[in-house]
């Protein structure tokens, strides 16, 4: 079964993130994986386990409560987030090892480019040094997958000094741009999207979905 990559541009957050609970809501055993690439305007989002004391000054940026883990984190325009729909009991596999994977992912496509990343065990997320690349946030439910990672790219990394990244104050953000990498969200995209199927195992016929979801229509897109 081919899972479905989806390239949606620049997609609003709060309608992504209801479209992602839908999709898994209806979704059955013979339902595709899927994968989401997008980015988001700004936005915070606090999870589930988001203390009040790590919004530090949001300003005019909009915060957004959700239910995937973790605390308060960032998105906006130059980053890449992908959002993976798996269903973890048909692949065979829990949260670490899907979290381990999406780590993974990026640190090949850093390795691609000559930046020695790593994963951390004691807080999710790819980290160059004691900088962080990509966050992780994920959320199950019925044995299934959604929200995912996301990536800096090239982007303005202004917002997360208001805030406490991922509950940890004083923690330095770094994007690709930052580290010597000429490209943009799109291009991450192109890169990523092989190694992200091929760290979760699954089989991909390298073609696009561009249209909307059946949980996801048009008019949330921008």
């Amino acid at each position: 079964m081919n899972a479905v990559l989806r390239w949606l541009g620049r997609a609003d957050y709060a309608p992504t993130w209801r479209a992602m609970q839908s999709f898994t809501d209806l979704r059955d055993a013979d339902t595709p994986d899927e994968a989401w690439f997008l980015e988001h305007a700004p936005v915070f989002t606090q999870g589930l386990n988001g203390r009040p004391e790590h919004l530090l000054a949001p300003g005019d940026i909009p915060v957004v409560g959700i239910d995937r883990g973790g605390q308060v984190t960032y998105h906006g325009p130059g980053q890449l987030v992908v959002y993976t729909m798996i269903d973890l009991r048909r692949r065979g596999i829990g949260v670490r090892e899907l979290v381990v994977a999406l780590e993974n992912a990026v640190v090949a496509l850093a390795a691609r480019h000559g930046i020695a990343a790593a994963g951390r065990r004691d807080a999710p997320g790819v980290y160059v040094g004691d900088r962080k690349l990509a966050s992780l946030g994920l959320r199950v439910r019925r044995g299934c997958s959604y929200h995912g990672l996301a990536l800096n790219v090239d982007m303005d990394l202004e917002p997360f000094g208001r805030i406490n990244p991922c509950g940890m104050a004083g923690l330095a953000m770094t994007q690709l741009a930052a580290e010597g990498v000429a490209t943009d969200v799109r291009g991450v995209a192109q890169e990523l999207a092989p190694l992200v199927v091929g760290a979760l195992g699954l089989e991909w016929d390298g073609d696009w979905s561009q249209s909307a979801t059946r949980t996801m229509p048009l008019s949330v897109r921008s």
